[in-house]
């Protein structure tokens, strides 16, 4: 059997956007029969959350679908590119961080956009950070991770990614 494929997924500071990313990925995965093909894990570009733990209005958000998750939040770290075969950044921001913390070309071929995956893209290719917004913001963000996690996961059955 080949092992697990290892997939980072980055924020700013790790308790908004990539956890979601994160335990949403190994959910629908799970729900798709693919238990053990992948591991996933999140981190920040940021170390001003390092140690908290996730966002409650995206928890409350995630309660909402079924989702249920907790962690703390910690910061990316040049091991990171090694170790991880595909790193999702969820914005441009978070990307131009990862990639000027790569030392070699193939450390910056892992780094992708999230929202590459995302059939209904349009163009956009920033998951929205909702830290300032409101709940419908939250709810927004879910719908956008969810979409584009579902596209991840058809990309890596038919092993494009």
């Amino acid at each position: 059997m080949e092992p697990a494929k290892r997939l980072l997924f980055v924020c700013h500071g790790n308790i908004i956007r990539s956890p979601l990313a994160e335990h949403l990925f190994l959910h629908l995965g799970a729900q798709a029969g693919l238990d053990g093909r992948f591991q996933a894990d999140s981190a920040g570009t940021s170390s001003e959350e390092h140690g908290n733990p996730p966002d409650v209005r995206m928890l409350r958000t995630a309660a909402a679908h079924g989702l249920e998750y907790s962690g703390r939040a910690r910061r990316v770290t040049p091991a990171d590119l090694d170790r991880f075969d595909l790193i999702l950044a969820m914005d441009r921001h978070n990307r131009r961080d990862l990639l000027a913390l790569a030392r070699t070309p193939e450390q910056r071929a892992k780094v992708r956009l999230l929202r590459e995956f995302d059939p209904q893209t349009r163009g956009e290719t920033d998951v929205p950070d909702p830290w300032y917004d409101g709940q419908a913001e939250f709810e927004s963000v879910y719908t956008i991770v969810e979409r584009s996690l579902r596209g991840l996961l058809e990309a890596l059955q038919r092993g494009e990614v």
